[in-house]
């Protein structure tokens, strides 16, 4: 089932616990960041275009997010191996995790967000990850949500906004 933008959760709700797999075969989760804010953006494919560009942006920015205490991820439905040559090929510097396949038969932390959604492209329609950021402060409830991101400038809005967490 897909969350429709009615059950999405928003700001002051709580980020929800879903076990994600790390390219080396371990898992991350929102539980992890406990104690800390974090910053998870979510992104539909590895080694596109827009996708290349807003990891690139964030890993740029990665050291500054460290300096300010934010834990930072990135995640999209891709597979471990297929991060593991996103980050070789582009050089990145900022975790990536993998959420759960869609053929998988289980709802993933997209599904939980609200942000697996129906897209088109060239009259044809599909099931896709919507561009979102969420900004999760120290106690785990979403700060503040970036839905439909439009690249360009965005990383460091992020940086800005979780700076300001305090």
């Amino acid at each position: 089932m897909t969350a429709t933008s009615t059950d999405r959760p928003g700001e002051d709700d709580a980020f929800p616990a879903h076990s994600l797999e790390t390219p080396d075969g371990g898992s991350v989760s929102i539980a992890d960041f406990a104690g800390r804010p974090a910053v998870l953006f979510f992104y539909p494919k590895d080694n596109t275009p827009g996708c290349t560009s807003e990891a690139k942006d964030f890993s740029a920015l990665k050291p500054d997010f460290d300096k300010a205490g934010i834990a930072l991820l990135g995640v999209s439905k891709d597979p471990p191996k297929s991060h593991l040559k996103f980050i070789e090929k582009q050089a990145l510097t900022i975790p990536l995790a993998s959420d759960t396949a869609p053929d998988s038969g289980t709802d993933g932390l997209a599904e939980a967000l609200g942000i697996w959604t129906e897209k088109s492209m060239y009259g044809r329609t599909y099931m896709g990850m919507e561009r979102t950021t969420f900004l999760v402060n120290a106690d785990g409830a979403i700060a503040q949500v970036w839905r439909k991101v439009k690249v360009k400038g965005h990383a460091q809005a992020v940086l800005e906004a979780a700076k300001a967490l305090g």
